[in-house]
C-alpha cells in the first residue's frame, strides 16, 4: 500500500521532493501547499493531486497523510520552517524537514522536542550522507580500515551571490558539511574555532575556515565559500585514519582509498551508478521513505531533527567564536 505524502513549499526543492515521490513505487502524493497560490496550483497539476494555499487548510481538508515534506525557504533558507512544521507535528504527521532545520536554535529545539512528544519520526534532508559513496566509505571506517581517525577535513564551496543576510553562507550552506563530517567522525563536537571573510564587494560574510575538536579527540576543518566552486571540485571530504585515508569528491562523484604503507591506491567512480548532486534526492528521500514504511521507532531516524539541531548548534557556535575571537565549547 501506498504512503499519503504531503509536500509543503513547492518552490524548485519542494518540486524535486515531488519528483521523487511522484516516481516511488511505495509514494502517493495526495496534496501539496504553498503560499503562493500559482505554485500551489501548478504543482497541484503536475503531480495530479489537491493544492493548497495554507497548512491549515490543508488539515482540515479531511485528506489522510501518512508524512509530509517541509521544503519551504524564508530567511536563511531556513526562516519559514517552524510555523509550518509545528502544525504538521501537532496534527501528529512525520515530517521530513529541508535543511537548515532553523536558522532560530530555539525554535529548532521546539520542533525536536515536539516531535519527541509526540514520538513522531522527523527527518531532515541531510541527502550528502547518503550517497552510495559515503556508505561505502563509512564501511570501511566502522570495519577500522583506516584504523584510528585522527584527522576530517571537508571542503565546500558554491557560487552563491545571494546577500539577504550577514550568515546567510553558514547557516544556509553548512548544515551538509558539518553534517557529513560528524558522521563519519561518530562523535560530537568539542570546541569550535572559526574565521569569517567578506569575499570582495560583499556585504555578507561569504567565506569562513573552521576549527573542530570532536569528543573522542578527532580534529576537524572546514572550508567554506560563497566565492568559489564553478564547474568542477565543488566538494571534498577527507577522513584520514592511523592506516589509511579516503578522499570523497562532489558528494557522490569519486572515492579514493590512499593505504598508508602501500602504493595500491583504489579508485571508485559513480558507485551505484550515482553520477550527480540532484541523484542525492533520490536516495536521501528514498531511505525516508523506507524508514516510514518499515515503521521504525523515531529515535532510528537517519539524520534525524536531532542530527540537524546538533549541526546548527556547531554553526551558531562557530558564529560564535568569530563575533567574540574566543574558541566556544559545547
Amino acid at each position: 500500500m501506498s504512503l499519503k505524502v504531503a509536500i509543503v513549499g513547492m518552490g524548485n526543492i519542494g518540486n524535486v521532493h515531488g519528483r521523487v515521490y511522484h516516481a516511488h513505487p511505495d509514494t502517493e502524493i495526495v496534496a501539496v501547499c504553498d503560499i503562493i497560490p500559482e505554485r500551489s496550483d501548478r504543482a497541484a497539476e503536475k503531480f495530479g493531486c489537491q493544492g493548497f494555499y495554507s497548512v491549515q487548510d490543508m488539515l482540515n481538508s479531511g485528506l489522510h497523510f501518512d508524512m509530509a515534506s517541509m521544503a519551504t525557504a524564508g530567511v536563511e533558507n531556513g526562516g519559514d520552517h517552524y510555523e509550518p512544521t509545528m502544525q504538521l507535528l501537532r496534527a501528529g504527521i512525520p515530517v521530513l524537514g529541508e535543511k537548515p532545520i532553523s536558522n532560530d536554535i530555539n525554535k529548532a529545539k521546539e520542533m525536536v522536542a515536539l516531535a519527541k512528544e509526540k514520538n513522531l519520526r522527523y527527518g531532515i534532508n541531510l541527502n550528502h550522507r547518503f550517497t552510495p559513496a559515503a556508505l561505502y566509505a563509512k564501511e570501511w571506517v566502522e570495519s577500522g580500515r583506516l584504523g584510528e581517525i585522527n584527522i576530517i577535513n571537508m571542503t565546500m564551496w558554491i557560487n552563491n551571490p545571494n546577500e539577504s543576510a550577514p550568515h546567510f553562507h553558514m547557516r544556509a550552506l553548512h548544515p551538509h558539511s558539518l553534517d557529513v563530517m560528524r558522521y563519519f567522525a561518530r562523535s560530537e563536537v568539542k570546541k569550535v574555532q572559526a574565521f569569517f571573510k567578506k569575499g570582495k564587494g560583499r556585504a555578507i560574510w561569504s567565506n569562513v575556515q573552521v576549527n573542530l575538536l570532536y569528543e573522542n579527540g578527532i580534529i576537524g576543518h572546514l572550508t567554506g565559500s560563497y566565492d568559489a566552486g564553478g564547474t568542477y571540485g565543488l566538494e571534498t571530504l577527507e577522513v584520514v585514519g592511523s592506516e589509511a585515508r579516503f578522499v570523497l569528491r562532489d558528494a557522490c562523484e569519486h572515492l579514493e582509498f590512499y593505504p598508508r604503507f602501500s602504493k595500491e591506491i583504489e579508485r571508485y567512480d559513480y558507485l551505484g551508478g550515482m553520477k550527480s548532486f540532484p541523484e542525492t534526492f533520490d536516495s536521501r528521500i528514498g531511505r525516508w521513505i523506507e524508514q516510514n514504511k518499515q515503521g521504525v521507532r523515531p529515535e532510528e531516524i537517519d539524520a534525524s531533527g536531532e542530527d540537524a539541531l546538533k549541526v546548527q548548534m556547531i554553526i551558531e557556535a562557530a558564529i560564535e567564536s568569530w563575533e567574540t575571537g574566543k574558541v566556544v565549547e559545547l
